[in-house]
């Protein structure tokens, strides 16, 4: 077996700030979108519209932050500060309201309910500013400078695992919570949480040895040199499935507690054990294959990871019919399925972008990787689910809480079955992946 040459307190900066990162971004993947839907207005399209707006924001974020901290050669400054920061924008997303916009800008209902909307879009904005700053690009790059080839594999497990342990936290007991203190409150603590998190970073977290300054602003647009990319080009490859596999994530993902609280009609409860179960027993399978995946070939394991996937896809759209039990069970295992596939093609593909990645050049880069990762997932996936939402069009349990200005219907199964065959697609690209590592070249 390969040696782990990872400190103890670069696994303490990984867990900690992978974690804490995780659990803000799941915040907004879900609760963001269910506070808008909830206390704002029903709109599925004003939820479509805030996931493209952060995805563009996170991207030229990350293009940016990322390259100038290669520049500076500084990481550590990045996460920390970008941390604090992002958990006082976080804090005060809660205290926007319908009401509040009546009361400052004495608008009519109507009018506020839009206004509401605008800022609420705009402030997930700005959250996103400062979380792109410190964890998609400063967090990220740190990875890449203290992780190595040879055990990179089972690191990057653990990153792929931090993602579905947030989403068992924030599906699960963030719901709790807000029923009991509320959407303000429960913002407001977590943004505390974050900010503490960054402070603590200014104390623990340390630069790679052989971080280096390199480059200017200019290398913004570095990966997309063609002689880059021409130079890395099973990087790109790995980033195009990368792209394929978010956009199929994203086409159910920023409706699924949505889905479950109004199609399936499942209860906060209900919907904490379905991803409890599939969350938990997924991640603990995955643990045995990230370290697989150090031993066996990556390319190879894509097929199995992106099957995995398409199948559970196609489980939670067929999940839902017969009693609430049996519907609870079936979305359940069809659900593990998926969480399987999903963290294991997450990690795969996250390994095989930092072996592929040039040395020194990890900064810059990240803005590439967000492109594929963020932003076109987060313009055509949402796009794509909300179309198939709005063509079939299945109407609020409660019309009484629609308003006229708003969508009124509710998310389809079928965003699952969209889901599960572009999937299918990354088999398209997966023959093309050369077993050998490609020579990356510097600049």
């Amino acid at each position: 077996m390969n040696k782990i040459d990872f400190s103890k307190r670069n696994w303490t900066v990984l867990v900690l700030f992978g974690l804490i990162g995780q659990i803000a971004w799941s915040v907004e993947n879900m609760y963001f979108n269910l506070f808008l839907f909830e206390t704002v207005a029903p709109s599925l399209q004003s939820v479509t519209l805030m996931v493209q707006l952060s995805g563009v924001v996170a991207t030229v974020v990350t293009l940016v932050s990322g390259t100038l901290s290669d520049k500076v050669g500084n990481r550590r400054t990045f996460i920390s500060i970008g941390y604090i920061i992002w958990g006082i924008t976080v804090a005060l997303f809660g205290f926007l309201s319908t009401d509040l916009t009546v009361k400052v800008l004495g608008l009519d209902s109507v009018k506020a309910v839009s206004v509401t909307l605008g800022m609420v879009i705009a402030a997930d904005c700005i959250m996103t500013l400062f979380g792109s700053t410190a964890n998609d690009a400063g967090f990220n790059a740190w990875v890449t400078d203290n992780t190595k080839p040879q055990f990179r594999g089972t690191v990057e497990a653990v990153v792929a695992i931090l993602p579905l342990i947030a989403m068992l936290i924030v599906a699960g007991g963030f719901g709790i919570i807000v029923s009991v203190i509320g959407y303000k409150w429960m913002f407001f603590s977590l943004g505390i949480v974050i900010s503490l998190c960054g402070v603590v970073g200014c104390f623990i977290i340390k630069d790679s040895k052989e971080l280096q300054k390199n480059g200017t602003l200019k290398d913004i647009f570095f990966g997309f040199k063609p002689s880059v990319i021409k130079g890395n080009s099973k990087l790109y490859k790995v980033l195009l499935i990368v792209g394929i596999y978010g956009i199929a994530c994203q086409v159910f993902m920023p409706y699924l507690i949505i889905y479950m609280k109004e199609y399936l009609g499942f209860s906060v409860v209900e919907y904490s054990i379905v991803f409890g179960f599939a969350i938990i027993v997924g991640a603990v399978i995955n643990l045995y294959l990230g370290r697989l995946s150090d031993r066996k070939n990556k390319s190879r394991l894509l097929y199995l990871a992106a099957a995995v996937m398409a199948v559970g896809l196609a489980g939670m759209y067929i999940c839902r019919f017969g009693s609430k039990l049996a519907v609870l069970l079936t979305f359940g295992v069809a659900g593990f399925v998926m969480i399987t596939g999903y963290i294991f093609v997450s990690a795969l593909c996250g390994s095989m972008i930092r072996d592929n990645t040039p040395e020194n050049d990890a900064g810059k880069l990240q803005g590439v990787r967000m492109v594929f990762s963020v932003l076109i997932p987060m313009l055509v996936g949402p796009m794509i689910g909300n179309a198939v939402n709005k063509l079939r069009n299945i109407p609020l349990p409660d019309m009484s809480s629609a308003d006229t200005m708003t969508t009124e219907y509710i998310p389809a199964p079928e965003i699952f079955l969209v889901g599960a065959i572009l999937m299918l697609a990354t088999f398209l690209i997966i023959p093309t992946l050369k077993t050998e590592k490609e020579n990356a070249i510097k600049n």
